[in-house]
């Protein structure tokens, strides 16, 4: 492969924006970012791609942690083919890699489904699968959301020893209701397996999140939505996740799911890198025909969040994760702390900050190409552009 030089570009690097700069990619990796200065005095090889790139954003690429479908395809499908697609389709939203999200669901399906979607970890031909997202079964009742209850389960380290083995060993993390008994066994479990638990759809007091985050439950997810809101007299979960500063913790910023200005509280509350942007957009998200239907019930469109027909409540969302970083900025986020939570916050929060979410040399060659719009102009994965506009 040969090396490319994208040059003529703001640069992003993770850290800190640099002007007039070029990004040098050698075999899929980030090879150099330098000044044009110190591009004129490289000696690069003769047959190396030259990319002008007319003074666009190069950042890192966008990594959704929490997503259930796109386009008409999603992880309830139980199809291999169904995570290929959501690859395919996720870098045209500056996407480069993603965790598919399953709900839970009757057991056998639940166990075909994990199968698939880890099947699907080795195919991409799009956006990275960095692994498996389980939301559940090992939630509250209390907090469903639109989740299906009668799928909920109590905690069971037998159960998980056989999602793991379906999963081949890719599940990387799970969202969990840290009141429930026996969690602190799983919490444990999971933390000796390498998976990220987080918490969520949970009514948990303030007590039973810090015995949760003793047993190192560190992330939570879609922060403010499906768990027990911050009272004076009882913190709750929302109060835990704001007091403790080792908890990070998922945003979904479209504006419906959470007030804005909670979103611009939350983030003077927590470091950037300790919040991850997501879109836990569901199967709908973008899909140009057919009935609205995800996690077996129908839905609408209603503006730009999708409702259940039955009742209205809220059944998920319709962002993409371009779209979130610039409901970000339009916000007063500062441009760098927005990009930081769909890269970088990412990657640290699951532990993949060593390869990816930042462009230093070494890390992988995953980035996306921004207009002064904010809008996704081409997206590289491992060096591979697999995402080009016609503005280009």
């Amino acid at each position: 492969m040969a090396t490319q030089i994208l040059h003529n570009a703001r640069v992003f690097t993770g850290r800190t924006m640099v002007h007039e700069s070029a990004v040098i990619i050698t075999d899929g990796k980030v090879d150099d970012v330098c000044s044009r200065h110190r591009l004129e005095q490289k000696q690069l090889p003769e047959d190396s791609v030259w990319t002008d790139c007319r003074g666009r954003l190069i950042t890192p690429g966008f990594i959704d942690s929490h997503i259930h479908g796109i386009g008409g395809f999603g992880t309830e499908d139980g199809k291999t083919a169904s995570i290929e697609a959501m690859s395919q389709l996720l870098p045209r939203h500056g996407v480069t890699s993603f965790c598919p999200t399953l709900y839970p669901m009757e057991e056998s399906a639940f166990i075909t489904a994990i199968r698939e979607a880890a099947a699907g970890c080795d195919h991409t031909p799009g956006a990275q699968v960095l692994g498996l997202h389980l939301e559940g079964p090992f939630l509250s009742p209390e907090k469903a959301g639109v989740q299906r209850t009668e799928f909920f389960l109590p905690v069971d380290l037998d159960r998980m020893r056989s999602y793991i083995h379906a999963s081949g060993n890719h599940i990387l993390n799970m969202t969990v209701a840290p009141e429930l008994k026996n969690m602190r066994d799983l919490a444990l479990f999971c933390t000796r397996a390498g998976i990220i638990l987080q918490a969520g759809h949970t009514n948990a007091t303030y007590e039973n999140m810090v015995e949760g985050i003793e047993a190192g439950i560190l992330h939570s997810t879609h922060f403010f939505n499906a768990m027990r809101p911050l009272n004076h007299r009882d913190p709750g979960v929302v109060g835990a996740i704001l007091i403790h500063s080792e908890i990070s913790c998922e945003i979904i910023a479209d504006g419906h799911h959470v007030h804005p200005a909670i979103v611009k509280m939350l983030l003077s509350r927590k470091a950037p890198m300790r919040v991850a942007l997501i879109t836990d957009s569901l199967r709908t998200t973008g899909q140009t025909g057919g009935d609205l239907v995800a996690n077996g019930e129908e839905i609408y469109l209603d503006g730009d969040i999708f409702r259940r027909r039955e009742d209205d409540v809220i059944a998920g969302s319709s962002l993409t994760m371009d779209q979130g970083v610039r409901n970000l900025v339009k916000w007063d986020i500062p441009l760098e702390d927005a990009l930081i939570t769909a890269s970088c916050g990412p990657a640290a929060i699951l532990g993949i900050d060593d390869r990816k979410g930042s462009l230093i040399p070494g890390h992988d060659a995953d980035m996306v190409i921004l207009d002064d719009r904010l809008q996704v102009t081409a997206t590289i994965v491992g060096g591979q552009w697999k995402y080009c506009s016609e503005l280009w």
